[in-house]
């Protein structure tokens, strides 16, 4: 059991992923990582902060990654994802919720995205891009609840944004700086409660609002 956890940890490193599958596995796993339900154990967030790195040039010349290639293709792969989630989610509809556990299959997964959907509406779309597992199923649950298209697709088009496009720039702004190249495991756990902040203060809010409609009634 140790062996396989140690291995699957070897198989989703993201520099070694980056120097063996170049830029277009880093699209790949944005797309799956998106909407496929296979994809949520992939490294999303480290992935693209080592991407915006190697850009950078930060690991030097082994691999060459071209940065404006780099965040259109991400952009397009973290928004396609979504779309075939959604798509997905409404052809299959309740259906998914019916599926037995599996090795990759999880309802736990299916039922904490419904909810994280059902708590912040049209925004969860935005903010899931932030939180592993919930990213990859929430587009999917959208098109189970048959969300509004246009409202899913600006919602989409925004979140792959601020997701695909703002952490691999990170990484592409921050690759250089000495701290963050000696100490790159600290740097991917520092990205990854940075993009975590949006949910958290999200999550406040609620917290506040809902306090604040008791005390009133």
């Amino acid at each position: 059991m140790r062996t396989n956890f140690l291995a699957l940890l070897d198989f989703i490193d993201p520099e070694k992923l980056i120097k063996h599958g170049g830029v277009w596995f880093v699209f790949l796993v944005v797309f799956a990582e998106s909407g496929l339900l296979v994809g949520f154990f992939l490294p999303g967030d480290s992935l693209l902060f080592t991407a915006g790195m190697f850009a950078s040039g930060a690991f030097g010349a082994d691999v060459q990654l071209n940065i404006w290639a780099l965040l259109v293709g991400t952009f397009i792969a973290a928004v396609a994802g979504d779309q075939v989630g959604y798509l997905f989610g409404r052809k299959v509809g309740p259906a998914l919720f019916k599926r037995e556990d599996s090795k990759i299959f999880k309802q736990a997964h299916v039922h904490k995205a419904q909810e994280f959907f059902d708590k912040h509406g049209a925004k969860a779309l935005v903010l899931a891009r932030f939180v592993p597992i919930v990213r990859t199923f929430c587009p999917i649950v959208a098109g189970v609840a048959h969300m509004d298209y246009p409202t899913f697709l600006r919602f989409n088009i925004v979140g792959g944004f601020l997701w695909g496009v703002g952490v691999t720039s990170l990484g592409f702004f921050l690759g250089n700086i000495p701290f963050v190249k000696e100490n790159f495991e600290i740097a991917i756990f520092a990205v990854i409660a940075i993009s975590l902040l949006p949910v958290a203060i999200e999550i406040i809010r609620s917290r506040r609002h809902t306090e604040k409609e008791k005390v009133e009634i």
